[in-house]
């Protein structure tokens, strides 16, 4: 055997010697780091496709499995027609879930009245009006259910009501094991001091909040600009701060994205971080609602995002 032969040996054996003393740091090294959270589709991500009749709500498991690579989803009540009543219909929507190992997680209810209402027999009518979706997502499996604070006055009258309807809803919920969850979603609602007020007034359990990434333009209806631009928009990190001990559902908003693949509205980094150091540990859904791309295309660069910058935070 050449010298060069035998030292080229001894080296090699001294390698593998190294890597099986030190496997965890190899692995360490080489193996993708897991996400603190998972991450979820929202179906107004298709809003476009379901409006124009190119997919319908049954159709979404399937679409999210087949199309993303998802197997959780969150419904919009927008997309069911009227039919959250019809067993038969939620039936098939179930069967359709279960047949594509897809998960129903969340539930987004609108139009169904006002729990902040000024009006006392008001807020008991919506909160009648949302019992039927607590049923509905009984039946689905599901144990989120989003719903939105509104109504009108001043903001601590409203903030009173508010929770006064928000907790006779929960109270109901709790029977079907369901948490509801309010979100920022315009209004006194994008002012996450005040909707954290509502939350800790309403003093039920199963309440929480789901945050979205991008509500935080307070008072909707007359806090946009003339260049559509918000003129009283709250700040998105310290509003996710001050929700973060309240929040149950999270909502990764995307509208417009740069070359390099960023978000242009958030910084997902510096998102994500405040929500890992809040302790949250489920699902952030994908939520694409952008006027420039295709709803594939978005839904995919927005899937993307979450886990290039999920990997980085983790």
């Amino acid at each position: 055997m050449s010298l060069n032969r035998r030292n080229f040996l001894q080296q090699m054996s001294g390698l593998t010697a190294g890597l099986a003393l030190a496997p965890e740091f190899l692995l360490a090294e080489t193996a993708p780091k897991k996400m603190f959270f998972k991450i979820s589709l929202a179906e107004w991500s298709l809003h476009k496709a379901i409006f124009g009749k190119k997919m319908t709500n049954l159709d979404f498991p399937l679409v999210a499995k087949r199309d993303y690579g998802l197997d959780t989803v969150e419904y919009v009540s927008t997309f069911f027609e009227d039919k959250q009543k019809d067993k038969n219909y939620l039936k098939e929507l179930l069967k359709r879930s279960k047949d594509n190992g897809v998960k129903n997680h969340l539930m987004m209810v609108d139009g169904m009245g006002d729990l902040a209402a000024p009006d006392k027999k008001d807020r008991l009518q919506a909160v009648e009006n949302h019992k039927q979706w607590v049923d509905a997502s009984k039946y689905l499996g599901i144990k989120l259910m989003r719903v939105n604070v509104s109504g009108s006055g001043e903001p601590e009258d409203m903030k009173k009501v508010g929770a006064e309807g928000l907790s006779m809803l929960a109270e109901f919920a709790k029977t079907m094991k369901i948490d509801i969850l309010v979100e920022n979603h315009g209004g006194m609602s994008s002012d996450a001091s005040w909707l954290t007020g509502v939350v800790k007034q309403a003093n039920t359990k199963n309440t929480g909040i789901l945050a979205d990434f991008d509500n935080f333009c307070v008072m909707s209806e007359s806090g946009i600009a003339a260049d559509g631009k918000c003129a009283n928009e709250y700040n998105r990190y310290k509003g996710m701060k001050e929700m973060m001990p309240y929040v149950k559902g999270l909502s990764a908003k995307t509208h417009y994205f740069n070359e390099k693949g960023e978000c242009v509205e958030t910084d997902f980094y510096k998102m994500l971080q405040i929500i890992k150091d809040g302790g949250y540990r489920g699902y952030i859904s994908a939520e694409f609602e952008g006027p420039n791309l295709s709803e594939e295309e978005g839904i995919k660069k927005t899937i993307a995002l979450l886990k290039k910058a999920g990997a980085q935070v983790s």
